[in-house]
């Protein structure tokens, strides 16, 4: 019986390549989205083109309560079994102390957090009776202080705080890890300046920004590693040895 994964944010940037590299390896997708309807349904297209993989699209909002709720009751029907759920869905942009504002509470914490754990929640059963995986997607910044990142730091900190909780909580039966990318991508909407580029480079060791198949790599390495569970692996190039 094939392998299934959910992977949040999985229409484009690194949820598009954690989405590919299992559909390499012949599992079955489930490709969340919110807006990028479009580039979800031709990924899926894609994927079932080119390997021997199943993929489906369930769109959701995860800062809405009730887009949550029905995105539960879809996952359970797209293949009838879940071995492994990647929450890499996120909001990121800057809340400054002075402007914040409710809406961005709940649209921060709602695709960081809130909606992560309700979809883990409402799919605990099918990862019990696989013995599945989850791996959350934080952020390397979490403990180094991020001016203006506020809300998202605290979004993204609890669920670090959750994975440990969760490994703990849901042993043996179920592997729950972290991912804490660093410099990866310029954040959507936005293009680094030559200075600011090399700024960001000159504090990483390795010298180099990381790639989608950095994180997608690390992601495959804890869905395969029988042994590991309540970690964070920091894949920043070095970044978070300064």
């Amino acid at each position: 019986m094939k392998k299934t994964i959910l992977v949040t944010g999985a229409a484009v940037r690194i949820g598009r390549e954690i989405a590919l590299t299992f559909a390499k390896d012949g599992w079955n997708i489930i490709i969340h989205c919110n807006s990028s309807t479009e580039k979800a349904e031709a990924l899926a297209k894609e994927i079932e083109e080119n390997f021997d993989s199943s993929a489906k699209v369930v769109q959701a909002n995860l800062d809405k309560d009730d887009h949550v709720e029905r995105m539960i009751d879809e996952v359970k029907s797209c293949f009838g079994s879940l071995d492994a759920i990647v929450n890499n869905a996120s909001s990121f942009y800057p809340t400054p102390i002075g402007d914040l504002t409710l809406k961005d509470w709940d649209q921060l914490i709602g695709s960081n957090l809130k909606g992560p754990l309700f979809l883990i929640n409402g799919l605990i059963d099918l990862l019990k009776e696989s013995k599945g995986v989850i791996i959350n997607m934080t952020d390397m910044n979490v403990g180094r202080g991020l001016a203006k990142f506020s809300i998202y730091t605290a979004a993204k900190g609890g669920l670090l705080a959750a994975t440990k909780v969760l490994a703990r909580e849901l042993a043996p039966d179920i592997r729950v890890n972290a991912v804490a990318p660093g410099a990866i991508l310029e954040p959507p909407g936005s293009s680094w300046s030559e200075e600011v580029r090399n700024k960001i480079l000159s504090a990483i060791p390795l010298g180099r920004l990381g790639t989608e198949k950095d994180i997608a790599g690390t992601v495959k390495f804890l869905v395969d590693s029988e042994y590991i569970t309540g970690q964070a692996i920091n894949v920043d190039g070095g970044r978070s040895l300064s």
